[in-house]
């Protein structure tokens, strides 16, 4: 057999040996029984020892964002700005919990929609104000505004409302503004008071999670020594993790609203 005729066999069977290879390699299955797993860090103080978690558990999370004073400076402050660099590179998503952590304390009375916001970080912070729509979603926008600019990610077009607390005319005039708002569903709000047990049956496939990082008096949040058994417990259930982001009630919005 000549050299020619040599090389061209071994092409052949190298090319062979690929389509076989090719047809034996079984495609990544689809996220059949997805749940949807969110973060509040509330000031920080856990939310490291989370994403490590997340990351030997291999599931992403979206987290949410405000200006929350830290240990270290403020949750937005130049001081974080690397750790939600390497949080979006991980493949984290990212969500506005407006700037100053704005907790709805309820509707104003009158024809054009004012509210009454409690102000968790900053100067004032602790003081009650009044928030029309135009300010409220700047609060939305610069928390928003703010990590992009650490990240080079756009956050999602959504919001979450401090404590999961918004009034159906609060959520019309983020709505207004290009935001959607995204809470926890079923059982699907990871705090104290329940069981890991309790946790793990009780959560059903197209829930929203969220771990509440937010420490009361002193006490360790329950996500933090919970977390990572609830991910097994529910991954040994036949449930996945799925992005925010192709949640079916926000996949078109985000869609549409340039996420």
């Amino acid at each position: 057999m000549s050299a020619y005729l040599k090389k061209m066999l071994v092409c052949v069977l190298v090319g062979t040996a690929g389509l076989a290879f090719a047809a034996d390699t079984k495609p990544v299955a689809a996220c059949a029984n997805p749940v949807y797993l969110t973060v509040d860090p509330g000031r920080m103080e856990f939310a490291p020892r989370i994403a490590d978690v997340l990351r030997r558990s291999q599931v992403k999370a979206a987290f949410f964002v405000s200006n929350l004073g830290t240990r270290n400076g403020e949750a937005l402050g130049d001081q974080w700005g690397s750790w939600w660099k390497v949080a979006a590179e991980q493949g984290h998503e990212l969500v506005s919990q407006t700037y100053d952590h704005l907790t709805w304390h309820g509707d104003l009375p009158g024809y054009k929609p004012a509210f009454r916001m409690g102000v968790g970080s900053g100067a004032f912070a602790g003081r009650e104000f009044t928030f029309d729509p135009p300010k409220y979603c700047e609060q939305i926008s610069h928390a928003a505004d703010r990590v992009a600019y650490f990240t080079g990610k756009k956050p999602l077009p959504l919001f979450h409302a401090p404590g999961g607390r918004a009034s159906s005319k609060l959520v019309a005039a983020a709505n207004a503004c290009g935001y959607a708002h995204v809470g926890a569903t079923g059982a699907g709000h990871l705090t104290g008071g329940v069981s890991l047990k309790a946790a793990i049956g009780g959560i059903r496939s197209g829930d929203v999670l969220v771990a509440d990082l937010n420490a009361t008096g002193g006490a360790e949040p329950w996500a933090v020594a919970n977390l990572e058994p609830l991910i097994a417990g529910l991954k040994e259930r036949g449930l996945c993790f799925e992005s925010l982001r192709n949640h079916p009630n926000y996949k078109d919005w985000i869609a549409n609203h340039g996420g």
